[in-house]
């Protein structure tokens, strides 16, 4: 540095358990010098440095002797030493012993990093008509016309008007999935389609000119000028027009995850956020036995890092360089609005250090595990080692497992339960609810900006990485999960077929005790019909209590049975991991491939939807989710009693059941009732499927 007093205001972090020596020695030198001349050194004994664990305040520097090596004083040096946790504020930003191979700029991308989606809207357009348009060329002709929208890199489009004038009238809605801060502009384009495509007029309309709403209250529609038409003459003393609603939607929340297996169901508005139920603590230990990702210096190596995400918070722990069980030891908290959420946890190699070949290197994925916060105990310390299972082309691979602790606290079981009842999704999913076809297409626009937003971050998360965690490529066809879905279909109405199996047996009269006890019940259901439904609902209870002694004792994670995922031959395989469009050879081939992998893939998650549907019913009683579980055993209970009692008879209650199920509108808003509620949160095993 050229100067007496250099300052550095450095920090370096050594790994407790690979510290071999009894002290600590401290070395300066002169760099300008040839072979970087000694100046001193300062040494210390391990036994003589302090311990600080946070909250505790930090140490204050000291000034120490540097000794030549004929035991003279050349100077001082002002530093703090102790032992600590990550926890220290100077953690993150600490030079880790385990990267001194890295240097550069490549320093930033091994450092952890806590990052936070931007807040997303949904941007509803809705094109109602257009005024005075004028024709290039022909007057006379009635064009055939429809609307472009642009927003960033989404661009829609309306159906063509089937009012062929100069005033046609469309009234459809177009959603975009818009980004705070609002900076940039909606482009509407008018466009003749027989006439070449040719522009009829376009207007741009900055976000923040919309009108934000969080209900369902209407919008005014509002005229916009349309401009730069075509061959239209400048000398027109008026200007064409189109009447259009536009609006940011804060009462829906914007999926950028797949709706069963979401880390946040929160409305975009804050004023619309439920209170926070608890809090979840997650930490991040280590890896054991990972596989080589790569080569570097003529041997085989990985340099892991880990990403978390729950509702908004990504967080990304520092990179150990060069090590198949890398130890992280960081821990991290988020709080919880909604026990059905799902953490996701993915492992990564980090392939921008030095050393790394080709323009543009991608971080491979290693693992990725959901863990479902209702399948946890309240207040229990989950310390569990996962393996970490990927799919590739050549079939499935164990690739090293990850030890993680976990513990969801919730100070008020009231506010538990309470969540319990509350409708899944905000209001708006239910009063204006979007088609299936509207959340795929915005999803996959929430899933880029993430993408876009993230990668440019320091250190950066990745593309790659981003699409990974949120599952880009669910939706794409493959014949395993199609297989996958359908044994999730038949194990679900399982005990359907099994009932029946057994009644079939009862009329063949296989067993004659049985057969005699079945006709002993059948006649005092007949004779005693009021207690059919307490009888039913003990049986709930007894099977519940006996599958109490079943429940799971640890989280679930993926399950490559489950998934099918070792008896799916290399065909499938192959047909799994093919590009989409296909990257096979004929045109007519591709052409009808793509074709059968897009309708196919709709029949799959279908059938997925029901196979969840089925598996929420069998879990009331499985104690995947003590907290449902509990519940449904609690009420089985309470209506025992109120029957047995006599205090409301099964008719009224029949009666009661009825009328508010047939309802009329001007008595509910379509909402979810509690029980509804209750078993939309039950535990599927959606979050057990291997998903690439």
């Amino acid at each position: 540095m050229n100067k007496r007093n250099p300052e550095w205001n450095q920090v370096f972090a050594f790994t407790k358990d690979r510290i071999q020596s009894l002290s600590v020695e401290i070395t300066v030198r002169e760099k300008e010098f040839v072979n970087d001349e000694f100046i001193g050194k300062i040494a210390i004994d391990m036994s003589d440095i302090p311990t600080r664990v946070p909250p505790d305040s930090p140490l204050g520097p000291q000034w120490y002797k540097l000794e030549a090596e004929a035991n003279s004083s050349v100077g001082e040096l002002m530093m703090i030493l102790w032992f600590g946790t990550q926890a220290d504020q100077v953690f993150i930003d600490a030079w880790h012993s385990d990267v001194a191979s890295v240097s550069g700029d490549s320093i930033t991308n091994t450092r952890s990093k806590v990052y936070l989606s931007p807040r997303l809207w949904y941007l509803r357009v809705n094109i109602i008509e257009a005024q005075d348009l004028v024709v290039p060329g022909d007057k006379n002709r009635n064009p055939e016309v429809y609307v472009k929208a642009a927003l960033g890199n989404a661009k829609l489009r309306t159906r063509v008007s089937a009012d062929k004038s100069l005033n046609p009238r469309w009234n459809e809605d177009l959603m975009f999935v818009a980004v705070e801060p609002f900076y940039d502009h909606l482009v509407l384009t008018v466009v003749d389609k027989n006439n070449e495509e040719i522009s009829l007029g376009r207007c741009m309309v900055h976000l923040s000119e919309a009108y934000i709403r969080w209900l369902p209250e209407p919008v005014g529609a509002k005229w916009y000028n349309l401009e730069g038409g075509g061959d239209v003459v400048e000398e027109l003393k008026f200007a064409s027009k189109l009447n259009m609603r536009i609006s940011l939607n804060g009462g829906y929340h914007v999926f950028d995850e797949s709706i069963d297996c979401s880390s946040d169901y929160r409305a975009t508005f804050k004023g619309l956020w439920p209170p926070a139920i608890g809090v979840l603590e997650l930490g991040i230990i280590g890896a054991s036995v990972l596989v080589p990702m790569k080569s570097r210096d003529g041997r085989e190596t990985t340099d892991a890092y880990c990403v978390a995400k729950y509702g908004p918070k990504w967080v990304r722990t520092r990179t150990v360089v060069n090590s198949f069980s890398p130890k992280w030891n960081e821990q991290y908290t988020w709080e919880v609005y909604d026990p059905y959420t799902v953490l996701i946890i993915g492992i990564f190699d980090n392939c921008h250090l030095n050393g790394e070949k080709g323009p543009n290197p991608k971080d491979p994925s290693i693992g990725k595990l959901r863990i479902r916060l209702s399948t946890l105990s309240t207040n229990r310390v989950y310390t569990y080692s996962y393996p970490l299972i990927a799919l590739q082309p050549s079939g499935v691979k164990k690739m090293g497992e990850i030890q993680l602790a976990l513990r969801f606290t919730s100070p008020s079981y009231t506010s538990l339960l309470a969540a319990y009842a509350r409708p899944l999704f905000p209001k708006m999913h239910y009063i204006h609810p979007l088609s299936v076809y509207q959340l795929d297409s915005l999803r996959q626009q929430a899933i880029g900006i993430l993408c876009s937003r993230l990668s440019s971050a320091e250190p950066p998360l990745r593309t790659e990485v981003t699409g990974f965690m949120l599952d880009a490529g669910y939706q794409l066809w493959s014949p395993r999960k199609a297989k996958a879905n359908t044994e999730r279909l038949m194990d679900a109405v399982h005990v359907i077929t099994e009932a029946w199996k057994w009644f079939d047996t009862i009329k063949k009269c296989n067993n004659p005790a049985a057969n005699v006890l079945v006709i002993v019940l059948y006649l005092v259901v007949v004779f005693y019909p009021s207690l059919v439904l307490p009888t039913l609902l003990i049986y709930c209870f007894l099977i519940g209590i006996w599958q109490y002694r079943k429940r799971p004792r640890d989280p679930t994670h993926v399950n490559i049975k489950l998934s099918l995922a070792d008896s799916t031959n290399a065909d499938e395989w192959d047909e799994e991991f093919d590009t989409f469009p296909s990257s096979k050879q004929g045109e007519v081939l591709r052409m009808r491939y793509d074709r059968l992998r897009s309708m196919a893939g709709k029949v799959m998650v279908m059938v997925g939807d029901l196979a969840t549907q089925g598996e929420r019913l069998t879990a009331l009683w499985s104690w995947q989710d003590p907290v449902a579980s509990a519940i449904f055993l609690a009420l089985c209970v309470m209506a025992v009693v109120v029957f047995c009692s006599g205090l409301v008879p099964p008719r009224c209650i029949l009666v009661m059941v009825g009328m508010f199920v047939m309802r009329p509108p001007s008595f509910g808003i379509g909402i979810p009732c509690a029980p509804q509620n209750v078993f939309g949160r039950l535990p599927t095993k959606t979050d057990c499927m291997l998903i690439i």
